[in-house]
């Protein structure tokens, strides 16, 4: 999977988690994946917790750091559907 399409992964809508950028329109903010991976669980450890995400979701929140670091200004996704 390319960096747009995990990208594609990454969804914003108004009414979900406040605005905050999230997987797959699902509750489960990018934030709060960068954290578990931050304080040091794995991948294997982050899908066992939470059955609905799938690899490339945690792949998708890591394209996206990288993305907000890499970027001057604003970020442009669209609204979830």
């Amino acid at each position: 999977m390319n960096q747009n399409e995990l990208l594609n992964r990454i969804t914003i809508s108004p009414a979900i988690c406040h605005g905050k950028p999230c997987i797959r329109g699902l509750r489960y903010p990018v934030s709060s994946i960068l954290e578990y991976l931050a304080a040091g669980d794995t991948t294997e450890d982050i899908l066992a917790e939470f059955t609905d995400l799938e690899e490339e979701d945690i792949k998708a929140c890591l394209a996206f750091a990288v993305l907000a670091v890499n970027t001057k200004g604003s970020i442009i996704i669209p609204h979830a559907a």
